[in-house]
C-alpha cells in the first residue's frame, strides 16, 4: 500500500508544473482566511485547516479546470471554499462524536469545548460561501450549498440509522452519497464552471466526483474493519463501537446467521469491536464491498474517457479515481 502524500504527489506530477503552484496558492488562502478572525477562532480554525490532510477536494476542483481557460479568481476560490467545507464538517462531526483525536491531532471539541468548537465549524462554513460570492460566480455558490446541504442531510440519516443493523444497502449507499460524494461532486463541478465547460461537460465531470467519492467512502468502512491502525489512524471497529452501520456488516449479516441475529448494542469495548470485525472479515464481505468500489471507480474513469480533456488532464484524473482503490490495497 503506498502512501497518501506518494499517491497524490504522483497525481501532481502527471497533472503539469502549474498544479504545485496553484496548490500552494490555495494553501496560503487558506491560512490568510484562518488568521482573520480573532486569536481564539484563528487558533482553532487554522489547526482545523493546517491537520487538513491530502487537500483531494481542493485537487479535484483544479483538475477538472484542467490546465488552460480557466477563470483563476474563482478556480481558486473555489478550491479553498471546497476545503473550507470539508474542514467544518471534521469539526462539527468531532462535537457529535466526542472525538478526542482526529489524525493525530487534539480536536477542537477537545481543546475547547462544544461551543467553541461549533463556532469555529460555523466560521469555516461561513468563510467558504464568502469566498466564493467574491469570486462572482452564482452557480458555483449552487453548486456548494447543494453540497452543504446534503452533508447535513446524510450526517442526520446516519443519527436516525445509528444502531440499526437491518439498515439496506440502498439506503446506507444514499447516505454515503449524501455525507461524502456530494462534495466530490461539487468539487469537480466547481472546477469545470471556472473553467467554464458547457453544461455537458460540468455534469459529467461531477458524475466521475460523485463516483469516486461514493468508492471512497465504501473504501473508508472498509478500511475501518480491516485496516491496520497506523494506515487509519484509529482502533478496527471505531464505527461499529459508535453505532455506525456500514457495507462490510451489512453484507456480513446477510452470508453469517449469528451475525444477523446479533445487537450491536452489545459491542461496548475495543476488544469486542474487533472481535466483530474478525467475524466479519471471515464472512468474505471485505471483498465484496471492494468489489463494488472497484466497479464506481470504473464507472469514474469511464465518465473521464467519454469527455474532450487535454492528455495530462484526463491522466490525472484517472490516477485520482485509481488512488482511492490503492487505499485498501
Amino acid at each position: 500500500m503506498t502512501s497518501a502524500a506518494a499517491r497524490v504527489g504522483a497525481i501532481v506530477e502527471v497533472a503539469g508544473p502549474q498544479i504545485p503552484e496553484l496548490l500552494a496558492r490555495v494553501e496560503d488562502r487558506l491560512a490568510e482566511l484562518a488568521r482573520g478572525h480573532g486569536p481564539v477562532l484563528a487558533q482553532h480554525a487554522g489547526a482545523t485547516i493546517a491537520a487538513g490532510g491530502k487537500r483531494l477536494r481542493p485537487l479535484l476542483v483544479l483538475l477538472a479546470a484542467g490546465p488552460q481557460g480557466a477563470d483563476e479568481t474563482q478556480l481558486l476560490a473555489a478550491a479553498a471554499a471546497v476545503e473550507l467545507v470539508h474542514s467544518a464538517t471534521l469539526v462539527h462531526d468531532d462535537v457529535l462524536d466526542s472525538a478526542t483525536l482526529r489524525r493525530g491531532v487534539p480536536t477542537v471539541w477537545s481543546q475547547g469545548g462544544r461551543e467553541l468548537a461549533i463556532a469555529t465549524g460555523d466560521l469555516l462554513f461561513s468563510r467558504a460561501f464568502a469566498e466564493l460570492t467574491a469570486a462572482g460566480s452564482l452557480e458555483a455558490v449552487r453548486a456548494l450549498s447543494r453540497a452543504s446541504s446534503a452533508l447535513a442531510e446524510g450526517e442526520l440519516l446516519q443519527r436516525e440509522d445509528a444502531w440499526d443493523v437491518t439498515v439496506s444497502v440502498e439506503r446506507y449507499l444514499y447516505r454515503c452519497e449524501l455525507k461524502t460524494a456530494r462534495l466530490f461532486e461539487a468539487a469537480c463541478e466547481l472546477g469545470a464552471l471556472s473553467a467554464r465547460r458547457d453544461t455537458g461537460d460540468v455534469a459529467a465531470l461531477g458524475a466521475f466526483g460523485r463516483r469516486i467519492g461514493l468508492a471512497f467512502q465504501l473504501l473508508d468502512d472498509v478500511l475501518d474493519v480491516a485496516g491496520p491502525e497506523s494506515v487509519i489512524g484509529k482502533h478496527r471497529g471505531t464505527d461499529l463501537l459508535d453505532g455506525t452501520v456500514t457495507l462490510p456488516l451489512i453484507l456480513a449479516r446477510e452470508r453469517d446467521p449469528r451475525l444477523a441475529e446479533m445487537n450491536l448494542r452489545t459491542v461496548t469495548t475495543p476488544e469486542q469491536a474487533v472481535a466483530l470485525c474478525d467475524a466479519i472479515e471471515a464472512t468474505g464481505a471485505l471483498e465484496q464491498s471492494r468489489a463494488r468500489a472497484h466497479a464506481m471507480v470504473d464507472e469514474a474513469k469511464a465518465d473521464v474517457r467519454s469527455l474532450e480533456l487535454a492528455e495530462r488532464q484526463r491522466a490525472a484524473l484517472e490516477l485520482v479515481a485509481e488512488s482511492v482503490v490503492a487505499r485498501s490495497a
